[in-house]
């Protein structure tokens, strides 16, 4: 797992568009980066909607908001469009930034053990170094406490 004040990986990937982005775009800005495991599911919809809730309080700030899972760009169109959804959100199959960012982990559900994607926030300054790293986020309440942090 990233640490505070380590330089954010490098990443490109495509986003429900197929345009490719890589945090490199937002250079000058801060970046809310979250991680979450699964499109359509109870958890990371209602997370999905507490960021498009609090949106255009992150652009008043001058913050890009981008969830990342491992979901298909076909995933993410049809997600972002059921909910309405307004920020970035890249499809990531293949794990790259996934693993680069160590939320690939073990995770025990009802004693099965999986490997999946761990619900993580990060925040990138403006410089691509991580600010802050919030780990096991609640869906409900990770937005409203990101924006507070900024």
């Amino acid at each position: 797992m990233l640490e505070i004040g380590q330089k954010a990986p490098e990443f490109t990937l495509p986003d429900k568009d197929g345009n490719n982005v890589s945090l490199s775009d937002f250079r000058g800005k801060k970046v809310v980066l979250y991680f979450y495991p699964k499109d359509n599911t109870p958890g990371c919809t209602r997370q999905a909607c507490a960021f498009a809730g609090l949106y255009d309080e992150f652009l008043k700030k001058n913050v890009q908001v981008i969830g990342i899972s491992k979901d298909s760009v076909a995933s993410h169109v049809k997600f972002a469009q059921k909910y309405d959804l307004p920020f970035i959100l890249l499809s990531d199959p293949e794990l790259a930034a996934i693993q680069a960012y160590g939320v690939w982990q073990e995770k025990k559900l009802y004693g099965k053990v999986s490997m999946g994607v761990v619900r993580t926030t990060f925040i990138i300054d403006e410089n691509g170094n991580v600010e802050k790293v919030m780990k096991k986020v609640k869906p409900d309440t990770n937005a409203a406490e990101i924006l507070a942090e900024i």
